[in-house]
């Protein structure tokens, strides 16, 4: 097995340098041309590991990790080791093979991987989100995003960046008049919603699968007395039926699963009022259809799934809604991971505490692979605009610059509709009555 692995590490390694010390103390460098990319060292402690590796390296590595089986050398990180191995995936050194081999998969296991029926969809959310609510403490924002933040300049705070996030998905959702009613669709710890009924005047359901966000996104209602505008319930989304005039959707869509897009865009197009506006942000991947990471399936995120965008518009278009607006976030999920992995890395001792140094390493790989993927690799994000009718939002784009600047203000304050933020014109109203 070893020599297999080294076979391929030989023509894989194109880019930067990797050295291995393998189970019987010998060493090799693999390496591409000098100064090429990231360095990094490790050490693989048995044969089992090798074997794992050779065998199944999506799945195996990740364990490998985890089980203490692979270990970081003489100063490099995981996050090190991870560089080096997504600069060669990302470069192509895996060739037609790894692709084809990726769709043939997806082709295979999607449907049995993404079956998230309710009950199923419960556990799924549980494995993830009802962990020790401390943990999450250690390294969100003071306000629990655990989601995808915004960068304007690039240099912001991570709760600067989750404020422009919030702020800058408020604007989408065109807050034109006090009183909208908002449904938040996967609510987390209901930061999002307690900001939009807070800042913006809004009347919100937040709804979650989690029984740990729900309380706490509960109390924070209560302690922040807004408990007479915000509510929060244990609900899947397939169970809403009532109408409002907003609905958003963060970082949730990627729990729904392809299998279940059509049930979910229904759910949006019978819960959004005849001239509401839904906003949804979803991580998605630039390459076509495919599936999750193994590793991430197993140990993190089971049942989910990051769409690309052809598949997101395609089911949009089957519910006969109007997709108003795309924007794709780039780097922003780079960044946003970036000061969660050093947050993370920082409280080490405390998560041990909390649980343990093989639970350390896992979330560790996790945070590290996936700010790599976002900086790297395939992933992205895509916030997607949606609505009944097409004069449901302004005529251009303008009114989402100028609301992220503060020169439009929210109708919250005092009742009245900023300007930039009104609708198109009188002469609509004949094209809105035969909608």
């Amino acid at each position: 097995m070893q020599s297999a692995l080294d076979l391929f590490l030989r023509r894989f390694i194109k880019v930067g340098r990797l050295t291995v010390r393998w189970p019987d103390g010998s060493s090799q460098t693999y390496a591409g041309p000098p100064a090429s990319g990231a360095e990094a060292k490790m050490v693989l402690r048995d044969r089992h590991t090798v074997r794992r590796l050779v065998l199944n390296p999506e799945l195996g590595f990740g364990e490998a990790y985890m089980e203490g089986g692979l270990v970081p050398l003489d100063g490099s990180t995981i996050h090190d080791i991870l560089a080096v191995l997504v600069a060669n995936l990302r470069g192509g050194s895996g060739g037609s093979l790894v692709v084809w081999l990726r769709r043939a998969a997806a082709r295979m296991r999607r449907p049995l991987d993404q079956f998230n029926a309710v009950g199923r969809a419960r556990r799924n959310v549980a494995h993830h989100y009802d962990l020790n609510g401390r943990l999450y403490s250690l390294f969100l924002d003071r306000d629990r995003q655990y989601s995808c933040a915004y960068f304007p300049a690039g240099t912001e705070t991570l709760e600067e960046a989750q404020a422009a996030k919030k702020r800058h998905i408020a604007a989408k959702l065109c807050l034109d008049r006090p009183d909208l009613s908002v449904l938040d669709i996967g609510c987390g710890w209901g930061g999002m919603a307690l900001t939009l009924a807070r800042d913006y005047g809004a009347r919100v359901t937040g709804i979650t699968l989690s029984t740990e966000q729900l309380n706490a996104a509960r109390a924070r209602a209560e302690a922040e007395g807004l408990a007479d505008r915000v509510s929060f319930e244990l609900m899947d989304y397939r169970a809403m039926n009532r109408r409002f005039d907003r609905i958003v959707s963060v970082g949730m869509f990627e729990h729904v699963g392809v299998v279940h897009y059509r049930a979910f865009f229904e759910a949006v197009a019978r819960c959004l009022e005849p001239d509401g506006v839904a906003l949804l942000h979803s991580i998605g991947q630039w390459d076509g259809p495919g599936t999750n990471n193994l590793w991430i399936q197993k140990y993190i995120f089971p049942g989910a799934y990051c769409p690309s965008l052809s598949e997101v518009t395609r089911a949009i278009e089957r519910s006969r809604l109007l997709t108003t607006d795309v924007e794709v976030l780039r780097l922003h999920y780079a960044e946003t991971l970036c000061h969660w992995r050093r947050r993370f890395a920082a409280s080490r001792d405390t998560i041990t505490s909390l649980y343990d140094e093989r639970f350390y390493r896992m979330f560790e790989f996790y945070l590290s692979s996936c700010e790599l993927a976002f900086r790297c690799g395939s992933l992205t994000v895509f916030q997607i605009q949606i609505a009944h009718r097409q004069i449901a939002v302004p005529l251009t784009r303008d009114y989402i610059t100028d609301f992220d600047r503060g020169l439009a203000q929210p109708s919250g304050a005092d009742g009245r509709v900023p300007e930039r933020m009104t609708r198109a014109g009188p002469e609509t109203s004949e094209r809105q009555d035969h909608t």
